[in-house]
């Protein structure tokens, strides 16, 4: 079956011939007649409009060749069988392996990579904030990172079909090679990376805490969970992770990524929702953290901003979770990829707001750092809950904190096979997947068991990835899409990304300031 778009009255325009040989362009009709008629026998033409040789078949395109190739089936970026990548290395990596993804996946991912244990501090912004800027704040950041996502999805590809599949590919396209390399290289990386040894300290942590709740306390007791040191529990979370790991692509993460979007979206509502219907703290304030200083009143202030921020993650992966999905020119994936956002920040809303609203209200001031929610709800709550309710809560924790880990090390992975891919022209063959993945592992393992203490920089991280998030993406904006200077989305997108910068350079003080005045708790190779 072939097919044939083109406009028989004209010796200018392109006609695309595709056939079971293949697709060849010719520039006139009357060049036809080099073929013979059994091989158009069995070919469909499509309608097009006389006038405009763009339209075809009522779609709308940006060129004769563009139409042709849409037509022909060879829309760049669908990677049906992997035969229509514009660049055929994307068929080897494992973001863009598989390109058949479904607004289901796309949901599950965004869900995953967006709900975790940041959500836990996010009283304890209310606590530095007071009700009132609290509620503004995470309202502002939630419309404007919103924002940013939508300006990611309608940047993923361009109408000739061009996909950029990952952040820093858009980035380079819109900045430059240096530049983009300069601005995007650390913070997509560190928020992979970093979110992955978040993942086995927030894992392991919780792994230990499960087993403690499971064997209690006493004397002759079988259970030796006790005796387990933090670092063999390190380990044995980042087994468990690296051994999931072994799935090929982003695409098959699917079944993985529903169920760390079901674990998330029922462990934070346990955790909001118990407090409720408890009895609160005595002397518990609503009133913002005293301080002995302005200085330290500002310092305050803008680290429950960073806390907010760093809630709102996920923003490197939209790009390759897009990037899943087929695309066509009559339903695009940007228009796919939209719906799913739309999904799952409606749950993203309905887990964080009652966190930080219902968190505060239930025990104000008395919220500390380390730990959040859950380590509120034990320590105040504890005694009037089963040990059932307290070790399920655990588990949903630690099997949240394995999914989530598997979609933020794809992207490491990905970039990995880039590399090699790149110098050897060749896919990776199974066992030097297997061998990258077993040594990020061990990577991630190191930095968590050197640097078990990266939770407590929280507001300096949201600070420092911040332009990834709320600046970036609009000056992506005016670089791709050059709308008139001095127009209302020319400016809106400037002013956005010029404040999302400035408040980055505030966090990142005042984080730092906090962390000298207060100390820090560097418990090196000490989990």
């Amino acid at each position: 079956m072939g097919e044939i778009v083109g406009k028989s009255n004209s010796n200018n325009s392109i006609i695309s011939v595709a056939d079971s040989m293949g697709e060849q362009q010719f520039r006139t009709t009357s060049s036809l007649k080099t073929f013979s008629r059994k091989s158009f026998d069995s070919f469909r033409i499509h309608s097009f409009d006389e006038e405009n040789p763009t339209i075809i078949d009522g779609i709308s395109f940006s060129s004769a060749a563009e139409a042709a190739a849409a037509v022909s089936g060879k829309w760049p970026g669908n990677n049906n069988n992997n035969k229509e990548e514009l660049n055929p290395q994307d068929s080897w990596l494992p973001i863009t392996e598989s390109r058949h993804g479904s607004i289901y996946s796309s949901v599950f991912h965004v869900l995953t990579s967006g709900i975790g244990f940041q959500a836990m501090l996010l009283p304890l912004a209310f606590a530095s904030l007071g009700w009132v800027w609290g509620i503004v704040c995470l309202s502002l950041a939630f419309v404007w990172q919103l924002y940013t996502i939508w300006v990611l999805v309608n940047l993923h590809e361009s109408d000739s079909g061009l996909r950029y599949s990952r952040f820093l590919h858009l980035s380079i396209a819109a900045f430059g090679p240096k530049a983009g390399k300069i601005m995007s290289i650390f913070p997509v990386m560190y928020l992979s990376g970093g979110t992955c040894a978040m993942m086995i300290i927030t894992g392991g942590g919780t792994l230990k805490l499960f087993f403690q709740n499971i064997c209690g306390d006493g004397p002759g007791l079988s259970c030796k969970a006790q005796s387990v040191s933090g670092v063999e529990w390190f380990l044995v979370f980042t087994c468990m992770a690296i051994l999931l790991a072994q799935l090929p692509n982003l695409n098959s993460l699917t079944i993985i990524s529903f169920v760390g979007a079901v674990t998330a979206i029922v462990y934070c509502t346990i955790l909001w929702a118990l407090p409720l219907g408890m009895d609160r703290p005595n002397e518990i304030s609503y009133d913002p953290l005293p301080t002995n200083s302005k200085m330290d009143k500002y310092g305050d202030v803008l680290n429950g901003i960073g806390i907010i921020i760093l809630a709102f993650r996920g923003h490197n992966v939209i790009l390759e979770i897009q990037a899943t999905l087929p695309s066509t020119p009559k339903n695009s994936s940007t228009k796919t990829m939209w719906k799913g956002i739309k999904i799952a920040y409606l749950q993203i809303a309905m887990i964080l707001f009652p966190m930080a609203i219902a968190g505060f209200w239930a025990y104000g001031d008395k919220i500390t750092f380390n730990g959040g929610m859950i380590k509120a709800l034990s320590q105040f709550h504890g005694q009037d809950l089963s040990k059932f309710v307290i070790g399920l809560i655990y588990l949903l924790i630690i099997i949240n904190c394995l999914c989530t880990f598997q979609v933020y090390s794809m992207i490491v992975f990905d970039n990995l096979e880039f590399r090699y891919t790149s110098i050897k022209k060749q896919p990776c063959t199974r066992l030097l997947r297997t061998v990258f993945r077993l040594c990020f592992g061990g990577l991630v393992f190191f930095i968590s068991v050197a640097f078990p203490f990266l939770g407590s920089l929280a507001p300096l991280i949201g600070g420092l990835t911040m332009p990834l998030t709320y600046s970036y993406p609009c000056f992506m904006w005016i670089s791709m899409k050059k709308p008139l200077p001095n127009r209302p989305m020319w400016l809106f997108n400037m002013v956005l990304g010029c404040l999302g910068l400035i408040l980055s350079v505030f966090l990142v003080v005042a984080a730092i300031y906090n962390l000298v005045d207060n100390g820090l708790n560097a418990n090196f190779f000490r989990p």
